[in-house]
């Protein structure tokens, strides 16, 4: 599959993330949760019960840098306050959570890497 087009790499990457989730025994809650302050792109139940806050970044290179450098301290902040509301609208609050974040590289042939890094807070 040859994906340019921003618009479904985004998604694309999302989705890649998604199934490597559900792959290791992960629940996918919620997606593309919004408020006005930001999107969480997936909140997952981990196998741990453990609710995961996940941003996904996608990219077709790295003529930009890697997609993880894109997670600024400052997005990593509205994360935390984007899972703290996820889980006070849920009547969560309280529950044991974490955030992760994801790097899918989508290569020229289609096929794609996944960096996945747990619990960055």
């Amino acid at each position: 599959m040859h994906i340019k087009n921003n618009q479904r790499t985004g998604p694309f990457g999302e989705e890649v993330v998604a199934n490597y989730l559900t792959a290791s025994k992960a629940e996918i809650i919620d997606r593309n949760w919004r408020v006005r302050e930001g999107e969480i792109d997936i909140v997952a139940l981990l196998s741990t019960g453990i609710f995961s806050f996940v941003e996904v970044k996608t990219r077709t290179s790295t003529a930009f840098g890697h997609p993880l450098e894109a997670i600024t301290r400052e997005k990593a902040r509205r994360m935390q306050r984007l899972a703290l509301a996820w889980l006070a609208t849920h009547g969560c609050f309280g529950c044991e959570y974490q955030i992760d974040v994801a790097a899918v590289l989508i290569a020229l042939d289609g096929t794609h890497t996944i960096d996945y890094r747990s619990d960055i807070s």
